[in-house]
């Protein structure tokens, strides 16, 4: 194997050969993949910067470390070797480049290559002879495009291949959008090609930034209508007119300032060693486009050469030919017929900081977005820790846990808490009356519970749970599993949570026999079933005092044999619990019920309770 020593030696003797011409060069690692595609003025000097500047950053030492092999191409000028370079790592995505992060796809505004050209949406560029325009970042942009299309031209939306003779011979059928005014109907020969195509055009003007021309020929169309005493027609040139002017004061960047400029700010999150590049297109004054680039720095790579590499790129991309570029520091590459400005005030100052506010903007937006799926996906991933853990065959997306509660086996009611992907499901919550079990007998209830819920969920159709929990330790996980396993053929994971003596959780079972699971109080696993007992718990203890409640109430008051259902219910609403009405004064009592019922509720009350 070649010693470092000796791979160094080569390649300072290929560096040494390099010309003193623009260009570009290839670093290649021992497995002849590209790893780096840099420019340069003069290929020889920059090149050499690597293997003889003793000062180098940790990671320009790590890429000499892998560099086994060096090429070059030599172009004309240094531009030339700016397009080269962002060419090659488009192609070869070298892991130690500045990397466009393209992995998204931005909506265009299409104008097919047909006859009757429709106007669309679309996210795939297909070169077809149809006419792109974009891509737009924001939605709201291309929305708004629409909407000024929808209002001024009445285009056909449907798929027909529109051909003359069929046209002819009515083989085509009008749509309900023709009915409703939307459509020009050219498959029925409604508006002939020609003037079809003034609509198109002057689409593509509006697209192209040169709206003001569209609005004066709607001015003169306008004013001839009206010459000829057509006002109906005027006045829909009128309406045109208002909604062209609206969208156009919209996107302008001053009533005062009328140019034509491409502007590009950036900005670095220094959090994710990301770069944000937004570019803004000024034509005659108004706001035409604006996009943002994603770049990932992998070296140490200066602002000025990322500044180049996305003015590069938007060029290529989106086709501009903007002579004029505001920028807020000049870049690293001098290009041909381009005047670089830093507005330093007024308007062109103004659109360089929005444009610097829509690349923070975009940072941010896209922060939030990536903490919304974190919180969401925390979740699955504790799930999927739970299904680790535990050893079951899925992840528990749906759990399902029971408590019973009675006071000496009074009253006995139950809970069923559900939990889906990781959150109660407040929805799915079933409560239950003990309907066969006399006396305070936990397991029987259980047992009851499980089986009138799963047997139910299997006669209608239901979904079944993933993972189903005992407030409990054997006792219960044993019922459960009677419950569904003997009773009725089911086969659902068990899991129980003991308590100790002091009625505190402090282990939790799986299996039968049941095996403990080895878990600190502090894991977030035990922490997650933790949880769900205290809800389940809750549930059970709210319903199981209202039915008590409700039930001393009654009885309370069914012991006075003059005080029907009405007064009672009158009674409570009046003075709000049994205990109130036992401390009413007779007075009270008979502005409510009047005074006969008043004095068997104050003698029923005064009589010596047993």
């Amino acid at each position: 194997m070649q010693s470092n020593e000796s791979r160094l030696e080569r390649l300072k003797a290929l560096v040494d050969v390099l010309p003193l011409q623009p260009g570009v060069y290839i670093y290649y690692d021992v497995n002849d993949v590209v790893i780096y595609v840099g420019k340069a003025k003069k290929l020889r000097n920059r090149v050499s910067q690597y293997f003889f500047n003793k000062t180098q950053t940790a990671k320009t030492q790590l890429l000499v470390s892998r560099i086994h092999n060096i090429k070059h191409i030599v172009v004309n000028s240094e531009e030339d070797a700016l397009l080269l370079e962002n060419n090659l790592i488009k192609k070869y995505k070298p892991r130690f480049n500045i990397l466009l992060k393209d992995d998204k796809t931005y909506p265009w505004i299409v104008i097919r290559n047909e006859r009757f050209p429709r106007v669309q949406i679309t996210r795939n560029l297909v070169r077809d002879g149809s006419l792109y325009y974009g891509p737009y970042t924001f939605s709201s942009h291309i929305k708004s495009l629409f909407e000024t299309f929808s209002s001024l031209f009445s285009l056909r939306t449907c798929n027909y291949d529109l051909k003359p003779d069929l046209i002819e011979k009515g083989y085509y059928k009008c749509c309900l959008k023709y009915h409703l005014g939307n459509c020009s109907g050219p498959c029925i020969g409604g508006i002939s090609e020609e003037e079809y195509g003034q609509s198109i055009d002057n689409i593509r003007r509006i697209l192209n930034g040169h709206t003001s021309v569209v609005v004066k020929d709607m001015k003169a169309k306008m004013l001839a209508a009206s010459e000829e005493l057509n006002f109906e027609l005027a006045a829909i040139y009128k309406n045109r007119i208002d909604r062209l002017s609206e969208y156009q004061a919209r996107s302008v960047v001053s009533s005062s300032s009328n140019f034509n400029a491409d502007a590009f700010a950036i900005y670095d999150d220094e959090n994710t060693n990301e770069t944000y590049v937004n570019f803004i297109r000024v034509v005659e004054g108004c706001i035409l486009q604006s996009f943002t680039l994603e770049f990932k720095s992998n070296m140490s790579d200066s602002r000025e050469e990322i500044l180049s590499h996305a003015i590069v790129e938007v060029r290529d991309t989106l086709k501009t030919l903007s002579r004029t570029i505001f920028v807020p520091f000049m870049p690293d590459v001098e290009f041909a017929n381009i005047s670089f400005i830093i507005p330093q005030t007024g308007d062109k100052k103004k659109l360089l900081e929005l444009c610097e506010k829509n690349a923070r903007m975009y940072a941010l937006e896209k922060l939030k977005h990536h903490t919304f799926l974190r919180g969401r996906n925390s979740h699955i991933d504790l799930l999927a820790s739970v299904q680790n853990k535990l050893q079951l065959p899925t992840i528990p997306r749906h759990i399902e846990i029971f408590d019973n509660s009675n006071t000496q086996g009074e009253y006995p009611v139950a809970a069923c808490v559900v939990y889906k992907d990781g959150k109660p499901s407040k929805k799915d919550y079933r409560l239950f009356n003990i309907k066969t079990v006399e006396g305070p007998d936990d397991y029987a209830s259980m047992y009851e519970v499980v089986n009138r819920r799963y047997a139910r969920l299997v006669a209608e159709q239901q979904p079944l749970p993933d993972l189903i929990v005992a407030d409990g330790g054997a006792g219960q996980m044993e019922s459960i599993r009677q419950a569904t396993e003997d009773a009725l053929g089911l086969h659902i994971p068990i899991l129980g949570l003991a308590k100790n003596d002091k009625h505190s959780t402090n282990e939790l079972l799986i299996g039968f026999p049941p095996k403990h699971i080895e878990i600190r109080r502090t894991d977030d696993i035990f922490r997650f079933f933790a949880g769900m007992q205290e809800e389940v718990h809750r549930s059970a203890i709210t319903f199981h005092r209202k039915k008590r409640g409700k039930s001393i109430a009654t009885s309370e008051l069914d012991e006075i044999k003059s005080i029907g259902p009405q007064t009672k219910q009158k009674l409570l609403q009046h003075f709000g619990s049994v205990k109130n009405i036992g401390k009413a004064t007779a007075e009270e009592l008979e502005n409510v019920v009047g005074k006969a019922k008043a004095k068997a509720i104050t003698d029923y009350f005064s009589r010596p309770k047993t």
